[in-house]
């Protein structure tokens, strides 16, 4: 395993929202979800709303990616748990590695360290959202054993 999770800091926290709220706003614009005007501000508030109390929040562990060999962060990975009907299932809101390391199988890695994580947790799958224009997301969602299960759609009509 060329990687390993390690929990995130307040100090990365902090640095890691920089770059997260205008990454979030830029794939709902490309997507064509969200319009440009207000964007950073709607994506910034989703950040608020999901993790108020930043890296304490409740049911979510946010996680650096980290190099075993290098020993140095490469990336973030933040999921949520939740329970319903006695079923745990964990959520992937964000996967990320740095541009320096990417094509280098730390994400694969990582992804299959967080299956110990949630083996580890009782919890019986992993979902995540991937916009349709990161193909290459795609493609290691689908190596790694992910299926869609849904299909999201707009028409703009204005």
């Amino acid at each position: 395993m060329q990687s390993k999770l390690k929990n995130m800091t307040d100090s990365v926290f902090s640095e890691y929202l920089k770059t997260a709220i205008p990454n979030y706003a830029h794939d709902n614009i490309e997507s064509g979800r969200w319009a440009e005007k207000g964007a950073i501000e709607r994506s910034s508030k989703d950040h608020k709303r999901l993790l108020p109390q930043g890296t304490k929040t409740d049911n979510n562990y946010l996680f650096e990616i980290i190099s075993k060999n290098r020993d140095c962060s490469v990336g973030i990975l933040w999921v949520a748990v939740e329970e319903n009907y006695g079923i745990k299932t964990a959520f992937i809101y964000d996967i990320e590695v740095k541009k320096a390391y990417r094509r280098k199988g730390y994400a694969r890695s990582a992804l299959i360290e967080l299956e110990r994580f949630a083996n580890d947790l009782n919890i019986h799958n992993i979902g995540l959202h991937v916009f349709r224009q990161n193909r290459s997301a795609q493609a290691l969602y689908n190596s790694l054993g992910y299926n869609v299960v849904s299909t999201n759609m707009v028409k703009s009509i204005a």
